[in-house]
């Protein structure tokens, strides 16, 4: 996509600033021609559990395999945040709401073809709600997000360019999660279990190979429906472990792009020291590290340990250690002014292990813990299970510290991503240092996905009839202050249960090297900017 000179001048200008780099000259290639071909290199810092993101559960996925797909909506990535405003068309060509607002219909875009050379049609996206909703033959083998469409009846195809989600109730947010790196259309001619290792998509970009431990590689899709794009030959993604050693390869210029979201701001710093010219730009990235205790077995089905957990835990030193004091503290939604449905800090406060006297909270919780026959001559012993990537090491490393102040003897336990995800959804786990992202700045998509009794990614197996109909009033809710109160609420009673404790929403970011021209990462996710085929190579 082709953009007017003054506004891309504007945006290098501000990533410049934010990256601490006002001094240094930066052409304004943005301003010229994109340039056609060029491999975009960035690495990738995990195995990835398959290439099938509807499967997925991590950017791990939708970084390397977004560029793939296509969705029906997606956002506008010249924009700073992701919102429904900025929702723009993609498959489908325009959207429209019934009177009653419980019919959503698409017009869909012709002349699409999957990889494969077969048309892209309305009975594709019938079949990839239907697929997500687990109401095929053919299964996900896990399937994170089908809370998401709970709430559609139908998907009814007329013809084969139209398409209408029919809904129990009105449903705004239905929009925004369709939008989402989370919300691909898949064929219907092709398994789910193709998906996760030879993917077919729409999108930019073809599927060439993903070798483990090794590398990532997609080639440009020659016959894609955006006229002259994507402007690079490929995207190879070296599978680099340690953070470390990728950034030194980042500097060094042998790739373009840090993984996204991989930079902290110590890191930012390094990166600025050897490499100047590197644009960097941090933010909130709508990702909580956060506590989860397996509530269905001993001895953390009590209430009063979990409790006591949640109230040892020293936010301020989660922040000042590991971001310098830049991520904020909050509760289940992201926190403002990047956040539209944070709590407020004053209501925060009332909630057990928000008070910022640490002193007071942790006597409270060594009470808690004595009151069941815990003291310094009886410590209880626990593995603290996490992923095997540093952004869960590291804050891992401090739990176990804070733990210690109540009696509790963390051991460290590290899981590969490929197992992790599992581990969690079976309760394989006691206790764990976790992250969860959200797709989308909006209450449906993380209270259904991560707080609904019957969801896979409830880790901690929370259940709570009342609220989750408390959830499903204000998803219907279409006045914004309503809804804002309703949410708050579902939030508060969420953190009083210890459902799943939010230690900190990390701010972080992204560095690429001025030749790579056309990025733009959101100030509220981390899920939907990696389809890359509006970005070139500017050497």
């Amino acid at each position: 996509m082709q953009r007017r000179p003054a506004a891309l001048l504007a945006i290098t200008f501000v990533l410049a600033t934010l990256a601490g780099a006002v001094a240094a000259f930066i052409p304004p290639a943005a301003a010229q021609e994109p340039k056609r071909g060029g491999i975009l290199r960035l690495y990738q810092r995990d195995n990835p559990p398959s290439a099938s993101i509807h499967e997925g559960a991590t950017f791990s996925v939708n970084i390397p395999f977004m560029g793939v797909y296509n969705n029906l909506v997606t956002y506008d990535t010249t924009k700073d945040k992701d919102s429904l405003d900025t929702l723009v068309p993609e498959l489908a060509t325009s959207w429209s709401w019934s009177s009653d607002r419980k019919e959503l219909t698409f017009k869909l875009r012709e002349g699409v073809k999957w990889h494969d050379g077969r048309p892209f049609t309305a009975a594709d996206v019938k079949c990839t709600i239907e697929l997500v909703q687990g109401k095929r033959e053919d299964k996900l083998r896990t399937n994170p997000r089908r809370l998401w469409y709970n709430n559609v009846v139908d998907v009814v195809p007329k013809g084969d360019h139209e398409v209408t989600f029919k809904l129990e109730q009105p449903q705004p947010s239905l929009l925004a999660m369709l939008g989402s790196g989370y919300s691909p259309m898949y064929p219907c001619h092709v398994n789910a279990a193709t998906m996760r290792t030879r993917p077919i998509g729409t999108g930019p970009f073809r599927f060439v190979e993903m070798k483990q431990n090794e590398i990532i590689r997609l080639a440009r899709n020659p016959d894609y429906w955006k006229p002259g794009q994507p402007y690079l030959d490929g995207i190879e993604m070296p599978i680099i472990t340690s953070r470390s050693t990728a950034m030194l390869a980042f500097i060094a210029g042998r790739l373009d792009m840090t993984f996204p979201t991989e930079v902290t701001q110590q890191v930012e710093k390094d990166i600025k020291a050897q490499s100047p010219a590197a644009i960097c730009r941090l933010g909130p990235i709508n990702v909580s590290t956060n506590l989860i205790v397996n509530r269905e077995a001993a001895p953390f089905n009590n209430a009063d340990l979990r409790r006591a957990m949640a109230l040892t835990m020293d936010r301020k030193a989660f922040n000042d250690i590991l971001y310098e004091g830049q991520s904020v503290i909050g509760t289940a939604m992201l926190p403002g002014p990047a956040g539209v449905w944070g709590m407020p800090e004053a209501m925060m406060r009332q909630i057990p292990g928000y008070d910022p006297d640490v002193a007071k909270n942790r006597a409270e919780a060594r009470r808690l813990m004595e009151k069941h026959g815990y003291g310094p001559n009886n410590r209880l012993s626990v593995k603290i299970s996490t992923r095997n990537i540093q952004a869960y090491r590291d804050p891992a490393v401090i739990l176990i510290d804070h733990l210690k102040e109540i009696y509790i003897d963390g051991e460290l336990d590290i899981v590969e991503t490929a197992a992790w995800f599992g581990k969690v959804a079976r309760k394989d786990y006691a206790v764990g240092l976790n992250l969860t992202g959200n797709g989308v700045d909006d209450p449906d998509q993380n209270f259904f996905e991560n707080y609904s009794c019957k969801s896979e990614r409830n880790a901690t197996g929370y259940c709570n009839p009342e609220l989750e109909k408390l959830m499903q009033a204000q998803s219907a809710e279409p006045d914004l202050e309503k809804r804002r109160a309703m949410v708050w609420e579902i939030d508060r009673q969420l953190q009083e249960d210890v459902a799943r404790p939010i230690i900190v929403h990390i701010t972080a970011g992204t560095c690429w090297h001025p030749h790579v021209i056309g990025f733009n990462p959101a100030m509220n996710t981390s899920y939907n900017r990696y389809r890359f085929d509006n970005i070139w190579l500017n050497r």
